[in-house]
């Protein structure tokens, strides 16, 4: 597809390679990944973990370098997920809204308010959230935001406040006096915030994705208040790849980690083909199997990423152009890019939870009743496979993306305002 947008241009020196990205960040997550499994076991968090991660740059990893972060493009921040993944699968998944808040910021890097709270980020400000709830109306939180003695205050109850525990600010849903939604920032620490490690789920039991009680809890001042998330296809898109790099990550370690297995594994039953465990053609098939379902995932989730960077560069491009130069075909290509970022996303979503759920489960087949031992905790990745598939069920959007195939009907999604926007189907 051609275009007409004049894309900003990255210089080489504005944007690090792939090799310099994980040579920075590959030793920090090999530290990660040595407790991995302890913390599993007792059920700590990863907040040291997490410190370390701050201490080396990563929240700050898409910052651009003029704000203090390494100026990575999407694509190399979800390689960098997958590889984090890999070594503690709560991180990524915790830093998933923050993610999404810096996103934000980078697209109105033009702008002082943008530029302020990237170069906040860039200094190392890690931010949680505190968004849904178990009652209320969707799109209509009972959580408040009231002026009380000159103060903006925030009062209700959150769940699934995943990474708040994490956070040094939190990003709150709320519902202001005139019924206007915004998304307010918290500061985590501030007097009547109380962040409770409730999580029930059964996966990702780490990712502080419990309880949050706001009880007149202060906002800083407007320069904290923002527009509620949405307008966007590639808003939704950004969301999910963090889950589909999480998955991929996921799947990475538990098939190297059931190749260890096989390889110091000296019994075997009286039907396997060869004496020892990594010399059986069987056992050899389901953990091939399981390494090319990793690298399938991987790249698919990348090849979605670069979708959604194309997105992102095209939709900056348009808000930086001046108005009287804006073309409508302009705007229709960023809806273009942004649609096929969103469908791409759906795309990944089926066959990343098909294939990651699958090889969860088959690495089973190698070990026998062995595998089971608690020592291993082979089980914690289909959990969390599991527990990441959860979010945003596939049946809605396979059946989307369904209905974009037969009968070119884009997707709904929510504007800021809530209204519906109808993305364009790309030129074929």
């Amino acid at each position: 597809m051609t275009t007409d947008l004049a894309v900003e241009p990255v210089s080489a020196s504005a944007r690090p390679t792939d090799e310099e990205l994980l040579a920075r960040y590959r030793p920090v997550f090999a530290r990660i990944a040595e407790g991995a499994l302890e913390r599993e076991t007792s059920g700590r968090l990863a907040l040291e973990q997490a410190g370390w991660l701050r201490e080396v740059g990563f929240p700050a990893v898409r910052v651009p370098r003029e704000f203090g972060g390494d100026g990575a493009s999407l694509r190399q921040l979800y390689l960098l997920v997958i590889e984090l993944a890999a070594a503690e699968s709560n991180l990524p998944h915790a830093l998933r809204v923050h993610s999404r808040f810096v996103e934000d910021r980078w697209r109105e890097r033009h702008t002082p308010r943008g530029q302020e709270w990237l170069r906040r980020i860039g200094d190392g400000i890690v931010f949680g959230t505190a968004v849904s709830e178990r009652d209320g109306t969707f799109q209509k939180p009972a959580t408040t935001l009231r002026e009380v003695d000159g103060r903006l205050v925030v009062n209700g109850t959150k769940y699934y406040s995943t990474g708040a525990l994490y956070g040094d600010y939190l990003t709150v849903a709320v519902l202001d006096e005139a019924g206007d939604r915004h998304t307010a920032v918290v500061r985590a620490d501030a007097p009547g915030v109380e962040r409770i490690d409730d999580w029930a789920g059964f996966g990702q039991r780490a990712s502080a994705s419990g309880t949050t009680v706001f009880t007149d809890a202060e906002v800083e001042g407007l320069g904290f208040l923002f527009p509620p998330p949405g307008g966007t296809a590639g808003h939704l898109a950004h969301f999910q790849l963090t889950h589909l790099a999480t998955i991929a990550g996921i799947v990475r370690r538990a098939t190297d980690e059931i190749a260890d297995f096989v390889r110091r594994r000296h019994r075997t039953y009286p039907q396997a083909k060869a004496p020892v465990a990594a010399k059986d053609p069987l056992i050899q098939q389901v953990v091939g199997r399981a390494d090319a379902a990793a690298y399938a995932i991987r790249a698919t989730v990348l090849d979605a990423a670069a979708s959604l960077d194309a997105a992102a560069d095209a939709r900056y491009a348009l808000t930086i152009t001046p108005e009287a130069e804006r073309t409508p075909k302009g705007e229709e290509e960023a809806v273009a890019l942004e649609l096929k970022a969103e469908l791409d996303a759906y795309r990944a979503q089926s066959i990343v939870l098909e294939l990651g759920l699958k090889t969860t489960t088959e690495i089973f087949e190698v070990g026998g009743a062995s595998a089971l031992d608690r020592k291993y905790q082979f089980d914690r990745h289909w959990r969390n496979v599991r527990t990441l598939a959860s979010h945003n069920p596939l049946i809605y959007r396979e059946q989307q993306l369904g209905d974009y195939v037969l009968n070119g009907t884009p997707p709904a999604f929510l504007s800021p305002e809530g209204a519906s926007v109808i993305g364009t189907p790309p030129a074929s």
